[in-house]
Order: C-alpha cells, then sequence, then structure tokens
C-alpha cells in the first residue's frame, strides 16, 4: 500500500473511533450545524470592520471607548517617565 492509502485508512479509523460515542457524534453534528449557519448567514462579525479606525462623532460609546484607551497610555507613559 501507498503511504496515502494508509494514511486516509488511518484517519478514517481514527474518525470512526472519536464518532463510536453519541456525545462526540452530537458535538460533531453541531459544529457541522453552526458551519452551514455561519456560511448560509455570513460573518456576524462584518460591522465590526466598517467602524475600525474611523469612530463616528456622535458615537458616543465608541468614542468614549476611545478616550480612555488614550488616558490610559498617558497615565502608563507619565509613571514611567517620572
Amino acid at each position: 500500500m501507498s503511504i496515502r492509502k494508509t494514511l486516509l485508512m488511518s484517519a478514517a479509523a481514527a474518525g470512526g473511533a472519536y464518532l463510536s460515542k453519541k456525545e462526540n457524534r452530537a458535538k460533531v453534528k453541531g459544529m457541522i450545524g453552526n458551519l452551514r449557519d455561519q456560511w448560509k448567514n455570513g460573518s456576524k462579525d462584518s460591522g465590526s470592520f466598517e467602524k475600525a479606525g474611523n469612530p463616528h462623532p456622535h458615537d458616543v460609546e465608541d468614542n468614549t471607548m476611545v478616550s480612555e484607551g488614550a488616558q490610559t497610555s498617558v497615565h502608563y507613559y507619565n509613571s514611567t517617565v517620572q
């Protein structure tokens, strides 16, 4: 037998051994279902890239986060330099 066939048979045997337990089969079915839903519906995180690096002036939550981050870095710089 070639190495390719041996590896394929080993992978099939390992998969069969893993799927022999009912809880593992349920996990795999759940993961396949989640992947299928993500494929059909698209990524849910696509909105975060639209705001990245360019916060809207009227988006109070985002501006607060940016200002807090700026204060944290200024405080760290001041404490290490002084």
